[in-house]
C-alpha cells in the first residue's frame, strides 16, 4: 500500500538539497508531526546522509516496526520542519532534541 504523505510532491521546495538520504518516521511524514528528535550515524551507503529523523511520540513497538518509516531525500524532510536545516552539516554522533519553543534544537550530547 502507497503511504499517504501529508505534503504533495507538488508543494516540496528546494530548502536543503544534496544531503543525501535519511530515514524518517511516518510520524513526521504521513501524521504531521513535527521532528522531535533527529540524530546522525554512520552512513549505510553512498546514498544514505546518516540523518535519523523522529517525531518523538513514536513507541518502541512503533520504532521496531520498520513499515513505520521511510527512506527519503533529507530536502523532502525540511519541508516538514525548517528547523532541521541549520544542523544538517553536523558531524556523525550528532543528536538534538526539540526544545520545548517547538521551534528550535538542543544538543542532546550537551549535558
Amino acid at each position: 500500500m502507497q503511504k499517504q504523505f501529508k505534503l504533495d510532491k507538488t508543494q516540496i521546495r528546494e530548502l536543503a538539497t544534496g544531503h543525501g538520504l535519511c530515514v524518517v518516521s511516518d510520524m513526521i511524514t504521513v501524521d504531521g508531526h513535527g521532528v522531535g528528535f533527529m540524530y546522525r550515524e554512520e552512513p549505510e551507503d553512498a546514498d544514505d546522509s546518516g540523518w535519523r529523523f523522529l517525531s518523538g511520540y513514536e513507541s518502541d513497538g512503533y520504532i521496531d516496526n520498520s513499515k513505520n518509516f521511510a527512506v527519503i531525500d533529507v530536502n523532502v524532510v525540511a519541508n516538514y520542519d525548517e528547523a532541521i536545516i541549520p544542523l544538517l552539516n553536523s558531524p556523525v554522533g550528532a543528536e538534538f532534541d526539540k526544545a520545548e519553543d517547538g521551534e528550535t534544537f538542543l544538543d542532546a550530547n550537551e549535558p
